[in-house]
């Protein structure tokens, strides 16, 4: 197990951005590089403790899927080796394993997700209103049961607090028609043929999110990271049923143990125990391995 990065401080280059998970610099004037550290986002606040080994595993994940659809969407990835672009052993044992360097480009201000399953805030808006995001669906549908087809439930992005769920009329409004449209079905494709995938081998995807830019012609260009055990909820299939919020290879783990405390969601969060941080780190590298069959050196 690595040393955990929580924040990247690279003395080589600008740093032009911070989210939850990811530190990002300017390499240039067309590119960026992405540093993805070891903080963990739970119910949007960045807990305190990060996870060994989680940055580069989402590193690795996002990479592979990357180029499995690649044939779907063109995406950001350069090529450019990170360390190639930094000064000094300091700052290229910061970006080892969990760096890419990326087109800049124009990004939307949305997050396509996409369901095939009836959980987590979904499952909890059809229990409600028998509608998921304004979605009408079939009566009678348990928790965690395959949806009968992936729906597109897209929301806002927020640096900071919580994202909003949105129709997709106001996407419409965001980012016009025709785009909307585009970015709809080319975020379905994009999950139905990784939940494919996926299910060979023994995962469930049950959902996930991504993120999309635009070059300087106006093509559709998949961004941020894609299919990661943080952007998806990965059910190992075999213990796999309907009625209950199955176990999962992502942060699950971290949220259920939080659930299970007097927090009201508000920063600062809690502090994790020893145990939850390397059982949650051992979640990530076996998604990795069973997803990917790459183990982390």
């Amino acid at each position: 197990m690595s040393t955990p990065l929580y924040e990247s401080n690279l003395k080589s280059l600008k740093r032009v951005g911070r989210g939850k998970v990811r530190d990002i610099y300017a390499v240039g004037d067309d590119k960026l590089l992405i540093v993805v550290t070891d903080r963990l986002s739970a119910f949007d606040v960045v807990l305190a403790d990060p996870i060994p080994d989680k940055g580069r595993v989402l590193n690795e994940m996002a990479a592979f899927w990357f180029d499995k659809l690649a044939h779907l969407v063109p995406n950001q990835l350069t090529g450019i080796d990170p360390e190639s672009v930094v000064q000094g052993e300091e700052d290229k044992a910061q970006v080892r394993g969990r760096s890419m360097v990326v087109k800049k480009l124009k990004p939307l201000p949305i997050e396509a997700v996409v369901r095939g399953y009836l959980i987590g805030s979904g499952w909890k808006d059809y229990q409600k209103t028998g509608a998921v995001c304004g979605i009408r669906l079939p009566a009678g549908l348990k928790q965690a049961q395959q949806l009968p087809a992936p729906i597109f439930t897209p929301a806002t992005k927020a640096a900071e607090g919580h994202d909003e769920n949105i129709s997709f009329a106001q996407v419409e409004q965001l980012i016009g028609a025709a785009l909307a449209a585009r970015v709809r079905e080319v975020s379905i494709l994009l999950y139905r043929e990784a939940a494919d995938y996926a299910a060979g081998k023994g995962i469930i995807i049950a959902d996930t999110k991504f993120e999309f830019g635009l070059d300087d012609k106006g093509t559709l260009v998949l961004i941020d990271e894609a299919l990661t055990a943080d952007s998806s909820r990965f059910w190992p299939a075999d213990s796999y049923r309907e009625g209950i919020s199955p176990p999962s290879f992502d942060k699950q783990y971290v949220r259920d143990y939080l659930e299970s405390l007097t927090w009201d969601k508000v920063a600062p969060a809690p502090r994790l125990p020893a145990d939850v941080i390397e059982r949650t780190s051992q979640k990530y590298r076996e998604a990795l391995m069973r997803l990917t069959g790459r183990k982390l050196s």
